[in-house]
């Protein structure tokens, strides 16, 4: 399973990592850092009557299919990308920063932070509490834990490091089981993840958050990830509970990112300015 390989790569690359002067490195660019923003208040701030709040992801590559468009080969601008999202009415940033199968880096989460003001996800594979150190010196507002990835006592131990350097917890699930971990595990968890991908087919289905969102306590703000494509996509992840919704794919390959972010968030306007003869995207 490709989170496997994933896994072991980054458990690779984290054995690197571990010096006391990479940590005191670390720590010096946080005390240079503002204080983190509010992600959840901002998604909570960007629930409409109409639509979820959205996260929008700046990705350069995945795994199964490569560069998310042929020109990232000579030009990627993760800070400009970010800042057609913030214009085109996204509630807050998701940055890959997984080198080896994403083609990210910590140094893109950093630029989109200092060019933008929305609150950012690091959207990483966590697993040792370095690199909640590295999120947090990066400028990430909001950290990522798998719990695919990840057994009860390290859910529970990296969930407590998050919050001691002030940052907050997107938890991502897949399916009941892993639900439950985080339910009885992490009982103070605000934001709840429901991934609608496979992750050993890599296949995505809408119908994972409305089964799954119906166990998940109404105190809890649902973040439906993957699969959402359209304006339909949209009324239906809202209709199970979703309050906020992470969109990657289908925003960087627009051809028009605001036009395709507007599509997403409202009923698609018939005003000639918005049509898909307009070809901006970043």
């Amino acid at each position: 399973m490709i989170l496997d390989r994933i896994l072991e790569h980054k458990k690779s690359e984290l054995r690197r990592k571990k010096s006391r002067g990479y940590l005191a490195e670390l720590k010096g660019r946080i005390a240079d850092r503002s204080a983190p923003l509010g992600f959840i208040n901002a998604l909570e701030a960007g629930l409409t009557e109409g639509s979820p709040a959205l996260i929008a992801e700046v990705k350069k590559a995945s795994p199964s299919q490569g560069l998310m468009r042929a020109e990232f080969k000579h030009k990627f601008e993760p800070a400009e990308i970010a800042k057609t999202y913030e214009e085109a009415g996204a509630s807050a940033l998701s940055v890959l920063t997984d080198q080896e199968y994403f083609q990210g880096c910590l140094d893109y989460l950093a630029l989109v932070k200092d060019h933008v003001g929305l609150p950012a996800l690091n959207k990483e594979f966590m697993l040792e509490e370095i690199q909640f150190y590295e999120a947090r010196a990066y400028g990430a507002d909001c950290i990522l834990l798998i719990v695919a990835a990840l057994d009860r006592i390290q859910l529970q131990d990296l969930y407590s490091v998050a919050h001691g350097l002030d940052l907050d917890v997107l938890i991502e699930t897949h399916d009941e089981r892993e639900l439950d971990t985080v339910l009885e595990r992490v009982p103070e968890a605000e934001l709840i993840g429901i991934n609608n991908r496979n992750l050993k087919t890599f296949s995505t289905d809408l119908g994972i958050t409305e089964r799954l969102a119906k166990r998940i306590p109404d105190d809890k703000l649902i973040v439906s990830e993957s699969g959402i494509h359209k304006r339909d996509d949209v009324i239906r992840i809202q209709e199970a509970g979703a309050k906020a919704m992470l969109i990657g794919e289908s925003l960087i390959k627009a051809t028009n990112i605001e036009e395709k972010i507007r599509g997403l968030l409202f009923t698609p306007s018939d005003d000639p300015e918005l049509t898909e003869s307009t070809t901006r995207w970043i």
